[in-house]
């Protein structure tokens, strides 16, 4: 059985999907632009775009009962490779201890021009 996990501190959904799916204890975190949900705008720049994505998606955890110290796996799509640097800088301050297992890529495009999008899984 699943459970929709919706948090209104993180934007909503821009197309047919959830913000998260919880499913036999694991929690499983929608691709998170780097959108204010108060505002709906989008900072400038790598670093406020990586914070705002792991905002979002800090958000959408506590709502599901869970820290980012349940994150077991991220996975980062980045516009350019050489936008990694400043995402993994800030990336970092978010995880104490162990970190997850991660994946970045560099894709051709993202929704809305951004320049990062994060996913997760947690697990409780």
């Amino acid at each position: 059985m699943k459970k929709v996990i919706c948090s209104p501190k993180a934007p909503g959904a821009i197309g047919p999907y959830s913000q998260a799916i919880e499913a036999n204890g694991m929690v499983f975190v929608s691709g998170q632009l780097p959108i204010n949900a108060e505002n709906g705008e989008m900072p400038e720049g790598i670093a406020a775009q990586a914070r705002q994505s792991l905002e979002n998606m800090k958000s959408i955890l506590a709502e599901a009962g869970l820290t980012m110290a349940n994150v077991v796996k991220t996975t980062v799509f980045l516009q350019d490779m050489s936008l990694f640097v400043g995402m993994n800088e800030v990336y970092a301050t978010y995880f104490e201890g162990d970190f997850p297992a991660r994946s970045a890529f560099a894709v051709k495009a993202l929704p809305k021009d951004a320049l990062v999008e994060i996913e997760c899984i947690a697990v409780r």
